[in-house]
Parts: C-alpha cells; structure tokens; sequence
C-alpha cells in the first residue's frame, strides 16, 4: 500500500524511498514485529479463556512436557495477522508473486487452524483424516503452481528445475512442474509442522530460512545482481523478500512469547502456514533444490518420521527412541532448551552452506 506514495516521488523527493525493497523490507520486519508484540498478550488471553484447557499433551511423550498442560494453542494466528498487516502495508500489491505466497500461507494457515480446532474442542491428537487434509493441501499447492508458472512467462523457464551449481543447466518438467512444485510445497509445510514439538524449536529455524529467501528473492529478482552471481533471473520476485521480512518481524515477536517457558504454541495454524510460506518462495525464485540445505533441519525432522514409521511397520523395531528426531534426543537425556539451541546452530550452519551456493557457480 505504502509502495503507492512513491508515484508523488516528484513533488516530495522523501517519498522516493518507498520505490526500495530494502527500505520496505525493513518496514515491514518493524511492523509485524510491533503488531505482534502489542497484540499478542490480548490475543493469548483471548485464546486461553476460549480454548480452555489449551492443547492435549501426549502421554507418552517426555514427561517434562506434563507440565506444560493447559498451555494455549493456535499461536500461529498471531504470526498470520502481524504477516498480513505487514505485507499489505508495505508490499507492492501490484505483484502476483506476493498474491501467490499470501493464497498458500493462508490457504495452510485455514487448513492447519481447522485442524487445531479440532484437537482443542476433542482433547485428542487426532484432527480430521490426513488424507483429507493432504489432499487440501495439495489443491491450494497446485493452484499456487500453476499460478508461478503462468506469470514467470513462456515455457520452458516457466516450467523449469534450476540445478545450483550449475547456471544454465535446466530441466524442463513440461507439467509435471505443477506436480513437483505442490509435492515441494506440501512437503515444505508439514516438515515445519512436525519439528514444531518443542518451546521455540520451529519459529528460529522459519525466520532462518525465510530471512536466506529473502536475500535469495532479493537477488534473483535484481537483474544486476542475478546476471554477476550467474543465478537466474526472474522478474518480479524481488517483492517476496518483504513478505520473507514480515515472516521474521512476526516470528520475531511471537518468540516473546513463545521462548521457554511458553505462552502460547504455535499450533498447525503457523507451522503449515509458514512452511508453506517457504516452499513456495523457493519454487518462484527456482531455487526448490537449495531449499532442501537450507532447510535442512526441516528435512531432517520429516524423514525421522518416515523412517520410524517404515522401520516398525515392516521389522517391528524403531530406529528412533521417539519420532520426530527431536523427542528422540530429549529421551537419551538432553534437556529442551539443550536441543532447542544446538537444532537453531544446525539451521544456521544449514542456512550458510545454503547461501553459498548462490557464488559457486
């Protein structure tokens, strides 16, 4: 919205300064960060008096996170407002790319919000079948695919797979990008969905992540800066590193909160929502592959999920004392602010190796 007052750029020269992404992004981490943090008592008093006694806790979990009973659930509605609020303020609502993220992070965040609404309203971990939650997913991914395709312009760059590494090397997957884009962003959410198990575990790794795609989306959407670091250009994604800028003032504001011991949990609502969020700026900015580095940790959780759950239904034994990989650390001994940090340094070393991609070339 904002964005708009640099069109009066020739009577009052200031205005000229709302033409940057830069000074945008900075607005916009400031804004949902502020949002957040004013809003968020009100909305985690809000929560707890509605869902009364908060979200179920496993019994067959740690039993340190007994304690933890009570505590209310669906934190991500906070991320989501403050991210909203933020975007439309400061981004360029003229982008489609940034219509694109937002579908997907609501989309997720409505499907995750359901889902958490049941488990509250049932005290029970079961929300509504996987299958059909999936299958939700899948759709608003695959609208999301289909719609980066389109305004990245003509086929094959459209529909693409960029390899790092390599600057001209590209496979063009014709349809069947549509499908590899929802698998990424499908797979994107629900691996953020599953690391979200402890106090603050899930929220650093998302800023992390969102602030390595906002550097990425910022350059690959700058002709100069694409054409010298030999990554490929696409027009107009240069706008998602504001969107990636409200996701860390968000974050940012709801680890206030959210630190140990925590106020209110993120939820399916923030965790789906944001991962989302990430999937899909990685696919428009065709950088899907460095994804899996930077979000490395994400990747990790899942498949320690997976494994587990093919190891005992075909052997009868579990590789992991408790899945996700997290849980499995806290019963050999580790205390929750112990792998909480040292799964953060991962998600940083992570984030690293996957920037330095973007120079070899």
């Amino acid at each position: 919205m904002l964005y708009w007052l640099s069109r009066f750029s020739e009577h009052v020269e200031l205005l000229n300064v709302f033409r940057y992404i830069t000074f945008r992004t900075g607005g916009a981490i400031a804004t949902a960060l502020l949002f957040v943090f004013f809003f968020g008592p009100a909305s985690i008093s809000w929560l707890r008096v509605k869902q009364g006694k908060g979200q179920p806790i496993r019994e067959d979990g740690p039993q340190s996170h007994l304690s933890k009973k009570g505590t209310p659930t669906m934190g991500g509605l906070m991320i989501l407002s403050g991210l909203l609020v933020s975007v439309l303020l400061w981004a360029n609502l003229s982008n489609a790319y940034v219509w694109i993220v937002l579908l997907v992070t609501l989309g997720f965040g409505a499907i995750g919000f359901y889902d958490d609404y049941l488990k509250v309203t049932k005290q029970s971990h079961a929300g509504y079948s996987g299958r059909a939650r999936l299958a939700l997913e899948g759709a608003v991914a695959a609208a999301a695919a289909i719609g980066i395709a389109y305004v990245a312009g003509t086929p094959p760059f459209s529909t693409s797979l960029a390899f790092p590494f390599f600057k001209d090397l590209l496979l063009n997957l014709s349809y069947f990008f549509v499908v590899l884009a929802a698998f990424i962003v499908v797979g994107a959410g629900n691996a953020v969905n599953l690391t979200d198990g402890l106090d603050g575990l899930a929220i650093v790794p998302v800023m992390v992540a969102a602030a390595s795609f906002g550097f990425i989306s910022y350059l690959a959407g700058n002709a100069v800066f694409s054409n010298y670091l030999q990554i490929h250009f696409v027009p107009g994604t240069g706008e998602l590193a504001i969107v990636c800028g409200a996701t860390i003032g968000a974050g940012l504001g709801f680890l206030w909160f959210n630190a140990p011991p925590a106020q209110i949990f993120m939820g399916d609502t923030g965790s789906l929502a944001l991962g989302g969020m990430i999937g899909t700026v990685a696919v428009a900015t065709k950088h899907e592959i460095v994804l899996a580095v930077i979000g490395g940790l994400f990747v990790l959780e899942a498949a320690s999920v997976i494994i587990q759950v093919i190891s005992f239904r075909y052997t009868g034994k579990r590789v992991f004392k408790m899945a996700p990989i997290h849980h499995h650390f806290e019963q050999l001994g580790w205390k929750e602010p112990q792998v909480v940090v040292r799964f953060w340094i991962i998600s940083v070393v992570l984030a690293l190796i996957g920037l330095a991609t973007l120079k070899l070339r």
